[in-house]
């Protein structure tokens, strides 16, 4: 009975520790995958902030993230959108003023921000069905020819973005 016990013990031990060495090895793998840039070109916190006036354009906010090799965004549709066109806001005279972009470079294993102040979507034509709290479909292409579909949250006019951008 007590050599029984104590092979239990043993064997309780012997898991226990196989089972916290798993745990440590699951642990360090997951802090070295979020350390690590995706080797996928990937879109993250897209978000669409809708005008206070239903017939001016929304602006489309997202992050981009590079790849294993460099690419260009060139474009960015929505079957709930008439057309989307890219931006980059800058300070000329002292006052904040756009223009159209033909793309945007992402670079490999990096990051690129479209955010209020910089560079941006301009989403023309929304289908009025499209209200704060919903969201929009957005296909985004690039020179490489992939392709990455992501739904963007829609907030209205006057919501802070503080939450929904990560980065």
């Amino acid at each position: 009975m007590q050599l029984m016990r104590a092979e239990k013990v043993g064997i309780m031990r012997r898991t226990i520790s196989a089972l916290a060495l798993l745990v440590s090895l699951v642990a360090c793998k997951q802090q070295e995958s979020a350390k690590a840039p995706s080797e996928t070109l990937s879109i993250t916190d897209a978000v669409v902030r809708l005008a206070p006036i239903e017939s001016r354009p929304a602006a489309a906010y997202f992050v981009i993230h590079g790849g294993k090799t460099p690419d260009r965004l060139t474009a960015v549709s929505s079957s709930k959108a008439a057309r989307i066109e890219l931006h980059e806001s800058m300070m000329q005279g002292g006052m904040m003023s756009m223009k159209p972009l033909a793309g945007a470079d992402v670079p490999a294993g990096g990051q690129l921000a479209f955010k209020p102040g910089g560079n941006h979507a301009m989403v023309f034509g929304i289908d009025p069905a499209v209200k704060p709290g919903t969201s929009i479909p957005l296909h985004f292409t690039f020179q490489s020819g992939a392709t990455i579909d992501a739904d963007a949250k829609t907030l209205a006019a006057g919501d802070d973005m503080s939450m929904e951008m990560h980065h």
